[in-house]
């Protein structure tokens, strides 16, 4: 029978900078064969490599490009191109608007520009980008972040994960997020900022934002360091009926029953 699973299994969620035990965001979504690293974080390439060579990936795909969910794409130029992998083809990457001329000036240090396309095919992603990945269906909707900022829905056979990226409540999220099974959503401030200069969900927004949504299950990432992943699942929870969790580094959650509400974690 054909493994229909929808995993996610986090290879990180610190914020705005890796910690000792916990690099910044980063997830592998996957099902079956099919491998698709979501944010590319400080530290998260390391990780990633427990579970699949670069060669492996069937794509990448990055919210935005502040450097807690992107810094690695760097390392992960150097390593499709110059070490042990051999690419049968650049990744395809999916990313905001201006991703390759920030990845060259990174990367180029002479008059020649680096090669960015030999090591990614990169597709600038827009407000209600549709893409399918072997079987995973990801749909990108623009987000709230003071910047070009994306969240992610993959849904396979039935099966549906969100993912937030960073952003402040908003209605392209609400939408996006509208009956999955699991909303993977930011919890990051410990407290609501002044009006007006909101870019990211509180514990309690990300509470919100599953209720509205109908989410079968709610996981907090990318929590403040202001705060305990305890305080943020707790907080969270008093605004969301459903299940709470936390995005553990190393977790892995299932997305199984086409008829249950929830992925389970496995680790």
């Amino acid at each position: 029978m054909v493994d229909e699973f929808l995993r996610l299994t986090v290879l990180g969620c610190a914020t705005p900078f890796p910690s000792v035990d916990n690099p910044c965001s980063g997830y592998l979504v996957s099902s079956g064969d099919t491998r698709v690293w979501v944010d590319a974080g400080s530290g998260t390439l390391g990780p990633l490599q427990r579970h699949a060579r670069l060669d492996e990936l069937d794509a990448i795909w990055i919210s935005h490009l502040h450097a807690d969910h992107s810094a690695d794409l760097l390392t992960a130029y150097y390593g499709a191109l110059y070490a042990d992998v051999r690419l049968a083809a650049p990744i395809p990457l999916y990313g905001p608007p201006g991703i390759v001329d920030r990845l060259a000036g990174f990367l180029t240090n002479t008059s020649v520009r680096s090669p960015i396309e030999s090591a990614f095919a990169v597709t600038e992603l827009h407000d209600g980008h549709q893409v399918n990945v072997g079987p995973l269906r990801l749909t990108s909707r623009a987000v709230a972040h003071g910047i070009p900022a994306f969240a992610l829905r993959v849904e396979v056979a039935g099966r549906s994960l969100v993912y937030s990226g960073d952003t402040a409540p908003c209605a392209g999220l609400t939408s996006l997020a509208d009956g999955c099974d699991v909303l993977l959503c930011e919890a990051e401030s410990a407290k609501v900022p002044t009006e007006g200069d909101q870019v990211h969900h509180t514990p309690e927004d990300a509470g919100e934002t599953a209720s509205a949504a109908r989410a079968g299950r709610l996981i907090v990432t990318h929590v403040g360091r202001f705060l305990t992943p305890q305080q943020a699942v707790a907080r969270a929870s008093a605004r969301f009926n459903g299940p709470t969790d936390y995005a553990a580094p190393g977790a892995t959650f299932e997305i199984g029953q086409a008829t249950s509400a929830p992925g389970r974690p496995t680790s």
